[in-house]
């Protein structure tokens, strides 16, 4: 039963770490999906 909460201690840390960054690495990916739709628009008005 130990070893199990010793795994559990080393592995919670990582995937605590991955969920944050995959959190902040959304909200970055959904800016630049509108910016990149943005500028779909201004292209098009251009031509």
């Amino acid at each position: 039963m130990e070893e199990l909460y010793a795994q559990i201690a080393n592995m919670g840390f990582p995937i605590v770490i991955s969920v944050y960054l995959l959190m902040r690495i959304e909200g970055k990916l959904e800016n630049l999906s509108l910016s990149i739709q943005d500028l779909a628009k201004v292209v098009a008005r251009l031509h």
